[in-house]
């Protein structure tokens, strides 16, 4: 190449400018690649999708009220078996004289709405409509003076002595007595010589009991007017009351009879708040 040549790109050079780098290749070349992040295996992915977990408001609730019926329903279950494991061991003459007892239980209640029934029928065919009401009146009022204690009571029944030697007899057990007997269609009571009603209330005094503020003490002398096919053997369940008074032992014996008397009375109270609603 001629001196004339080299002077002519040399100054060629001096008019042209500097190159510039591309925008996009120098924003490659300063940007240093980002690190991947790791690649997740399918189980992973399912554990991160799972936990924590994202509990709405309806959810919490539903969860609560399902927790409560799961909770309910164990107790019932519970409660249900404990009922039922007293059964099950019981003998089978136990569990036939149980049965007998809820039939005659049924057919006392059949027996009174029939006996409801024919007094309704007689009010409305009775020609003498007063006279009969008069007479269902009279017979009424007995009736619930028995119930009452007001008046004297004699009927077939049985008489229960409980002999108390250790001490251990406790109120609650004798009340205990004395709602089985009403279950079983007991219609008076009387206990060494107190006569039982609706308010009857029992309390342990020492070593003895009171009934209705009445201090009695042992042997504990029942006298029950019922149908003493029903009010024995609800007294001899198994677990009931015979059963109970034994384990604490003490001793009892059942009598039944055609005539038992009960004569202890209580004095006719008049209510100081409740009055007849057709006053």
């Amino acid at each position: 190449m001629s001196n004339h040549d080299e002077a002519a790109e040399n100054r060629l050079r001096k008019e042209l400018p500097e190159e510039v780098p591309a925008a996009g290749a120098t924003e490659a070349v300063d940007a240093a690649p980002e690190e991947q992040p790791p690649q997740l295996t399918g189980r992973q992915r399912l554990a991160k999708g799972l936990w924590p977990p994202r509990v709405t408001r309806a959810q919490l609730i539903v969860a609560l009220l399902l927790f409560g019926l799961g909770f309910g329903l164990a107790v019932q279950v519970a409660s249900n078996s404990d009922g039922d494991s007293a059964l099950r061991g019981a003998r089978q003459e136990d569990l036939v004289r149980i049965l007998d007892e809820l039939d005659d239980r049924t057919q006392r209640l059949e027996d009174e709405k029939q006996g409801l029934e024919k007094q309704r029928d007689e009010l409305e065919n009775s020609s003498n409509q007063a006279e009969e009401a008069r007479k269902q009146t009279v017979e009424k009022e007995r009736q619930l003076g028995i119930l009452a204690g007001t008046v004297a009571a004699q009927g077939p029944g049985i008489t229960m002595t409980i002999d108390d030697t250790k001490g251990t007899v406790e109120a609650d057990m004798l009340l205990d007595a004395i709602q089985e007997l009403r279950a079983a269609g007991a219609e008076a009571i009387q206990v060494n010589g107190v006569r039982v009603v609706a308010s009857t209330y029992l309390t342990d005094s020492g070593n003895s009991v009171g009934v209705d503020g009445n201090k009695i003490n042992a042997p504990y002398r029942f006298k029950v007017i019922g149908k003493p096919q029903d009010l024995e053997p609800a007294l001899n369940i198994p677990g009931g009351v015979v059963q109970t008074l034994e384990k604490e032992q003490a001793t009892v014996t059942i009598e039944r009879s055609d005539k038992i008397v009960v004569d202890a009375l209580r004095a006719v109270k008049r209510p100081d708040y409740a009055r007849s609603s057709s006053q």
